[in-house]
């Protein structure tokens, strides 16, 4: 459906959404593809509530105890953010919108708001690492405050059915209300069918490479995917591992010989860009073993450019994996024998890894591009409008 009438949208965050460092880049893409649907946009940004005194002595304490609270969790804190917000609502604004619950959950607009993220508060609760020392003070916080969001937005568009069904498990929203829009990838270029096909058919057959890309080394399962190129290399199969993300990988000193290092190469300048660029084209699956990840952009990124991913079925990537399709998903109990196995397997039989690589790239053409994913939020938006 195309856009047919004039939408005015206050884009709310706490954050500065123009920035592409912030969150991954999220804040910034989603605004872009809702620009690119002729919306206007009317940013409303670098919202901040100064804690205070008495808040930041209770930080003190709670630390001392190997607990953890998070300012904007707290609904003193999230009340002052949404005043703040709503003094830059524009009078013509048709929706009030956000990539994030907290600067807007308590936001009194005579709009309809809508937000759009990738997970709850409560499915975060002891599944990111981060969250697992929360007082227990912050988690009722942090839950009524997403239970405010949720009752009070006319829709909560979520990127995975796992991240949905975390909203209605526990908040017990009407799954009316809610939505589920896969994220984009956060790239620039517009391959097509015809150059995918070029890029996968220069990709040599003779040695595997494989592609790790995250920042948290622990979380996203690194040291899982050494041990995966490892195996490849027992089994006889020549592999290399690039690792992207961290200047300094924890145990670096004894790395093997068949992980290679590129440290975090950042996307902001033309040269940070072409460096990523040459690595995914040249990469035939990206390896992601994450213990924990609600939508990783890194899975779209990869399909952008015609590469199949092997990872874990945590959170919303069954919502982005559809097994042989783009990759395949292991749960958190399968070893590094069954994830190079799997590798093995398609990188062997050729026409099987290229007919994997094509598929790869039509699921980011049809579904995993932020044109698909904007066009779609628009016609939810039109109908509250």
């Amino acid at each position: 459906m195309s856009l047919q009438r004039p939408m005015n949208i206050s884009y709310v965050t706490t954050y500065n959404a123009l920035d592409i460092h912030n969150w991954s880049g999220l804040g910034h893409y989603i605004a872009r593809s809702l620009e690119d649907q002729k919306a206007t946009l009317n940013y409303i940004g670098n919202l901040y509530a100064h804690p205070g005194l008495a808040l930041k002595l209770k930080s003190r304490l709670y630390a001392k105890m190997g607990q953890a609270i998070e300012y904007e969790r707290e609904p003193s804190i999230a009340r002052r953010l949404s005043k703040q917000a709503k003094r830059s609502i524009k009078e013509n604004t048709n929706i009030v919108f956000s990539p994030g619950t907290i600067p807007i959950a308590f936001l009194k607009t005579k709009q309809p708001k809508v937000f759009y993220t990738d997970a709850t508060f409560a499915g975060m609760v002891n599944f990111y690492p981060g969250f697992s020392k929360f007082s227990k003070e912050i988690i009722r916080h942090g839950n009524y405050i997403e239970q405010a969001a949720l009752e009070s937005s006319a829709i909560a568009i979520y990127s995975s059915d796992w991240a949905a069904k975390t909203a209605i498990d526990n908040y017990k929203i009407n799954p009316g209300k809610l939505r589920v829009v896969p994220f984009g990838a956060n790239v620039d270029h517009s391959y097509n069918a015809d150059e995918i096909k070029s890029i996968v058919a220069n990709r040599p057959q003779k040695e595997c490479s494989l592609l790790f890309s995250g920042v948290d080394w622990e979380r996203k399962g690194g040291a899982f995917a050494i041990k995966v190129a490892q195996k490849l290399n027992e089994l006889g199969l020549a592999t290399k591992l690039h690792l992207l993300g961290l200047d300094k990988i924890p145990g670096d000193e004894t790395l093997p010989a068949c992980v290679i290092n590129h440290g975090f190469i950042s996307k902001s300048t033309p040269e940070g860009k072409e460096k990523i660029n040459r690595l995914l084209m040249n990469s035939h699956f990206l390896l992601l073993p994450t213990m924990a990840d609600a939508s990783p952009i890194a899975l779209c990124e990869a399909n952008s450019f015609g590469i199949p991913c092997v990872t874990s079925d945590v959170g919303g990537i069954p919502t982005i994996i559809k097994v042989d399709i783009n990759g395949m998903s292991f749960s958190l109990a399968a070893s590094e024998d069954d994830y190079a196995n799997y590798i093995y397997s398609v990188f062997i039989n050729y026409e099987l890894y290229k007919e994997l690589a094509y598929s790869s790239f039509n699921e980011y053409a049809s579904r995993l591009n932020w044109k698909v994913a904007g066009s779609t939020i628009m016609d939810i938006l039109q109908q509250l409008k």
